[in-house]
């Protein structure tokens, strides 16, 4: 599932090509919002809200997630499509531009003045101006006794973290992932390094934690089985969730996380 940063820069790119622009076609692929016709209305903006984005046109929001296999992909006209026509969910065009919403896991059509209704359950957003480090530290330790690798991917905590930063801020503040919340030293450590991490990250394709942009770009995240960057140990891998439905991978250094 792409994380935080993923979708930023996603939202970031659609609002500096479709901000100010007349919709040419509204072409919306999902059953119950198939009859939704926004052509002829210009698009405002474009955001991120954790791993949600927001397009806001005249009085409405199409609110999209990303989900496992979701990406939005913006085309000059006649230029041939990087995914096949029948996983595109929504086509929108301008005079200039073709945006086009794949496989998207979410894709609704909300009254703006609604959005909270869809968004605002969400924890305070990594990469958003309104960003509070004191509430994302209020929400991790209101359940002391949750797994830290559980909380970290919750989004009512905090807004924008998915599972290669799960992997890799546990390896970074070396704690076990299945460390209570309550027994991490230096919670707001971890917290300030999530902020620096993915405020790195949000303006480039290739995330990094190591610090290399080519080869080795994470110290544990897919590398079951191979040496730890640090110490030469087996990286180790596991599952970690909620219930069996969530179920994520997980990795770390046995040595270097206690």
């Amino acid at each position: 599932m792409p994380e935080g940063d993923t979708v930023y820069l996603s939202a970031k790119n659609l609002d500096a090509a479709l901000a100010g622009q007349t919709l040419t076609r509204c072409d919306i692929r999902v059953p119950a919002f198939a009859t939704v016709d926004l052509t002829g209305e210009v698009i405002d903006e474009v955001a991120s809200r954790g791993k949600h984005l927001l397009m806001r046109i005249a009085d409405v929001t199409i609110h999209s997630h990303l989900k496992m296999e979701g990406s939005w992909h913006l085309y000059r006209h006649e230029t041939p499509w990087r995914r096949p026509a029948y996983q595109a969910r929504a086509i929108l065009e301008t005079e200039e531009w073709v945006a086009v919403g794949f496989e998207l896991g979410l894709l609704e059509i909300v009254p703006r003045v609604s959005e909270e209704d869809v968004v605002g359950y969400l924890g305070p957003d990594l990469l958003g101006t309104d960003w509070d480090t004191t509430r994302a530290l209020d929400n991790l330790r209101a359940d002391p006794a949750r797994e830290i690798g559980l909380a970290l991917l919750d989004q009512r905590v905090l807004a924008g973290l998915g599972n290669v930063y799960r992997a890799e801020l546990c390896f970074l503040r070396g704690v076990l992932p299945t460390t209570p919340v309550g027994e991490v030293e230096n919670l707001d450590k971890m917290v300030a390094l999530a902020h620096r991490l993915i405020q790195a990250n949000k303006d480039r394709s290739t995330r990094t934690t190591t610090g290399r942009l080519v080869g080795q770009t994470s110290w544990v995240y897919g590398r079951a089985g191979k040496p730890c960057l640090r110490c030469g140990t087996r990286i180790k891998q596991g599952k970690l969730g909620d219930t069996e439905l969530q179920l994520r991978d997980t990795y770390w250094c046995p040595v270097c996380q206690k």
